[in-house]
Order: structure tokens, then C-alpha cells, then sequence
């Protein structure tokens, strides 16, 4: 049983990374675009801090609903917005598969800062994903404080809802689309 629900978990991520292949519609990306905006606000709200990160970064990139679940196997997905100096410059898909002692769901938002040019550029490159090691800020009034960049990037985090236990070893791949 255990071994038939890690592969239908597979199965389900593998179906959320294909639909990346056909694209967005127009009122799909302008939801995504609305649910950034939203996000940013509310880390913000959160705490007042990231304002001077958001002003401050060469560019960033906003999922504001990301979905993660698994048994075992796990997979998260997520759509998000890219900024360059903060104007909009394109989209991105972000993908998960994670191994390990894992059980449930939730749902999340993930803001990705760009410190530099450079590391904007390995992102729209696609050269740009995230080994196990990465650490995530939850973000918090007061969070942001002491935050630093970390090879060019820096990334914070807010629970939406849900439940999961989670001990595994995974990465997060991206997949950026110009505008």
C-alpha cells in the first residue's frame, strides 16, 4: 500500500510539472500577478521590514500559493511572478520532489530576493535551483532583520495552511518565462 501511494504521488507531480509545458492563459496569469501583489503585501503587513528588502533587491521572485503534499514521497508546485528593479519581467514555475519521513499537505508562499544581476541572470537561465541545504526564513515580525544573503539570493516563507511532518531530503527546480 505504502509503495502504491509513492507512486501515485509521483504520478501527480510529474502531471503539475508537464502543464508547464502549455502555458498560461491570460486570466490565469493575471490571477497569478493579483496573488503576488496580495503576497507582497502580506509579508509586509507580517513584517514592515521587507518593505526596505523589496526596494533594496535587484530583483525577486514571488509564488504566492504553493502546494506541497506527500507519504513518503513528496512533491511541491507553485506559479509565481519575476521583478527585475521592480517591474515585472516575466514568470516562473517552481517544482519539488522530496524523499523521506513526510505525511500530509499544505500550502504556502515563497519570495526569492536576487541580490545581484548575476544571480537574477542564473535564475532566467534556468541554472537556478535548490539542494536540501537551502534555509528558508519564516517570515515574522521582525524576521527580516537579521536575514543576509547567501550565494546572491535570500528566501522567506509564510504558512498558509495545512499540516505536514516532514524530515526528507529534497530540492526546488524553477523554470523561468520571459514576459
Amino acid at each position: 500500500m505504502k509503495k502504491l501511494n509513492a507512486i501515485w504521488v509521483m504520478m501527480i507531480v510529474c502531471v503539475i510539472s508537464t502543464t508547464s509545458i502549455f502555458g498560461q492563459s491570460d486570466s490565469k496569469k493575471e490571477k497569478i500577478i493579483a496573488d503576488s501583489n496580495t503576497s507582497k503585501a502580506e509579508f509586509i503587513k507580517t513584517d514592515p521590514l521587507m518593505k526596505t528588502i523589496f526596494d533594496n533587491a535587484y530583483g525577486y521572485v514571488i509564488f504566492p500559493n504553493v502546494g506541497k503534499g506527500g507519504i513518503g514521497v513528496g512533491g511541491a508546485a507553485g506559479n509565481g511572478v519575476v521583478y527585475e528593479k521592480n517591474a515585472l519581467i516575466g514568470t516562473a514555475k517552481l517544482s519539488q520532489l522530496s524523499i523521506g519521513f513526510q505525511a500530509g499537505g499544505q500550502a504556502y508562499r515563497e519570495i526569492i530576493f536576487f541580490e545581484s544581476k548575476s544571480a537574477l541572470d542564473r535564475f532566467r537561465d534556468s541554472k537556478f535551483e535548490f539542494s536540501a541545504q537551502v534555509s528558508a526564513v519564516a517570515a515574522k515580525a521582525g524576521a527580516s532583520g537579521n536575514a543576509k544573503y547567501a550565494n546572491g539570493v535570500m528566501v522567506f516563507t509564510m504558512q498558509k495552511g495545512g499540516l505536514m511532518y516532514e524530515a526528507s531530503v529534497g530540492g526546488q527546480k524553477f523554470k523561468y518565462t520571459k514576459s
